[in-house]
């Protein structure tokens, strides 16, 4: 049993603070301003400065992809081509991987002002495959070793430039699909148990991860769904299958269907592909839907009969009106009380989009780390967008209708790190749609929990919840909004236990998911 002392921040209803919090087996048995007597004697644990919160949720991330490229070049704060082609060079030496991946490269981030070319990764190397991903994740640059390595078919869909070495949308997927079958399981579950850990240096105790795409049979998705039930130390993670086939989640037996890729309904601003409701600036490109709204309300009718939870990525204005109506459509064919159907992104909502949002209890797993994202500044959605640009984001739009949002990191796109979603939540550039702190936070446990149902067991600090809790070493609510991104992360607790690096072999972690009955 343990007596903590300090600021309990709940995250409850009303944002309580309190002073004591009582945890005993993993449970919090009471919080409030005084001891009882009954645990009067109990050792107090003082939190000095900081603060109690409950632990935080990452609501969007794609877990195999973000573990698979920990396991190569993060090229995210590179300042120059010249700096990622150099780290590549230096890479290759020391490791024996049958393809090299880098991930985050920027026109807008480094000095060069444009994308690597096939050419550059060439002269890196004319023999070993180089794949650079796009910040954004929904593109790449390759070498002409993996160029010519490619299975024929990727030469036929949209997206494919040999010239410049660049795959966009299809060919994108199906470059990453190929990359990532060279990739052995021993090596991607021990990537993936190593982003726990990474995760849980950021205070997350619970991640939702969107996964099947690239991995022959739909690798990733049973990997994950193992390692959710095997991982130790108490992590929480839910698993979206990122697929319109629902037989495929049926046979898992996975409550929750979606994500992006297979179910994106466009694209996203950093390749100008987000499908617009009108021209980029200074062109008449409107972006890509991907799928007409027959196949997209046909999917949403099928899946919400079956019972599933759905998400979609929409970031451009056309694609969120195309996911609203798509899930107005389903939810009127047979209505649910509780469905918790979701829009992934939803950077550039409608006022049409989000009255069906507000009506049929349609949540937003939104990115704030997109907003003054150093990979997408502003300057260059201005040049995209036009004025379009300050509507990007409306979190107090989002709030002021009751539509319930939540925080995710779309990892790798962007690190993992909650203090960051508070921050640029609560300073806004746009300052008619910031949230106050009590809202930030609580959009970033509370909510993120309540997404996928887990509410009731953990995402506020109350009596009868299980203890997973992080400890800031500063109260947010306290400190000046301009440095909330500066709080960290002292200890993260999983069921009142402090978290402890994972270190089961593959074959325990394996063998563990298999027969766990743990939620995934």
């Amino acid at each position: 049993m343990k007596v903590y002392h300090g600021d309990i921040v709940t995250c409850d209803s009303e944002g309580n603070v309190y002073q004591y919090l009582v945890e005993d087996a993993g449970r919090i048995l009471y919080v409030g301003n005084e001891v009882p007597a009954e645990y009067k004697e109990i050792k107090v644990t003082e939190l000095r400065n900081g603060a109690l919160l409950p632990s935080f949720a990452d609501t969007h991330l794609h877990f195999a992809s973000m573990a698979l490229f920990q396991t190569g070049i993060n090229a995210m704060n590179m300042k120059s081509n010249q700096e990622i082609t150099r780290e590549l060079s230096d890479f290759i030496k020391k490791t024996k991987r049958k393809v090299i991946i880098a991930f985050g490269a920027s026109a807008h981030s480094v000095e060069e002002k444009k994308l690597l070319s096939r050419e550059e990764l060439d002269r890196v190397s004319d023999t070993r495959p180089i794949m650079v991903v796009k910040y954004d994740g929904h593109a790449c640059i390759i070498n002409t070793a993996l160029l010519n390595q490619l299975p024929e078919k990727v030469k036929t869909v949209r997206g494919y430039n040999p010239d410049s070495g660049e795959m966009n949308q299809e060919a994108f997927f199906a470059t990453s699909d190929y990359v990532t079958s060279t990739i052995s399981v021993k090596e991607l579950v021990k990537a993936m148990q190593s982003s726990v850990d990474y995760m849980a240096e950021r205070g997350i105790g619970l991640f939702h991860t969107v996964s099947g795409v690239g991995f022959p049979k739909d690798l990733d998705v049973d990997m994950e769904c193992y390692v959710a039930r095997g991982v130790e130390s108490g992590m929480q993670m839910r698993v979206f299958f990122q697929t319109m086939d629902t037989k495929k989640v049926q046979k898992r037996k996975l409550p929750r269907i979606g994500g992006c890729f297979a179910t994106a309904l466009d694209g996203c601003y950093g390749s100008m592909d987000a499908a617009m409701l009108e021209p980029y600036e200074g062109t008449d490109q409107k972006g890509i839907l991907y799928y007409t709204d027959k196949e997209v309300t046909d999917f949403c009718i099928n899946a919400n009969r079956l019972g599933l939870q759905i998400e979609m990525h929409a970031i451009g204005d056309a694609a969120f009106d195309q996911a609203t109506r798509a899930l107005k459509a389903a939810m009127d064919d047979m209505p649910r009380e509780d469905a918790r159907h979701g829009i992934i992104h939803a950077c550039l909502p409608t006022k049409e989009g989000l009255e069906i949002c507000e009506k049929y209890k349609i949540h937003i797993p939104l990115q704030t780390s997109f907003i003054n994202w150093p990979q997408e500044p502003a300057e260059y959605l201005q040049e995209i967008l036009g004025e379009r640009e300050a509507r990007l984001n409306p979190l107090r739009d989002f709030m002021n209708k009751g539509i319930m949002i939540s925080a995710g990191s779309d990892a790798p796109c962007t690190d993992p790190d909650p203090m960051l979603w508070i921050h640029n939540a609560c300073n806004n550039p746009v300052k008619e749609q910031a949230l106050t702190v009590k809202e930030a936070l609580r959009m970033v446990t509370y909510n993120g929990y309540w997404t996928t149902f887990d509410e009731t067991a953990r995402g506020t600090l109350e009596a009868g919840k299980i203890a997973d809790m992080v400890l800031l070493d500063k109260n947010p609510l306290t400190a000046e909004k301009r440095l909330l991104k500066e709080i960290r992360v002292v200890e993260l607790y999983l069921a009142g236990t402090p978290y402890r690096k994972q270190k089961q072999n593959f074959i325990s972690l394996m063998l563990r998911g298999f027969f766990s009955k743990k939620k995934c």
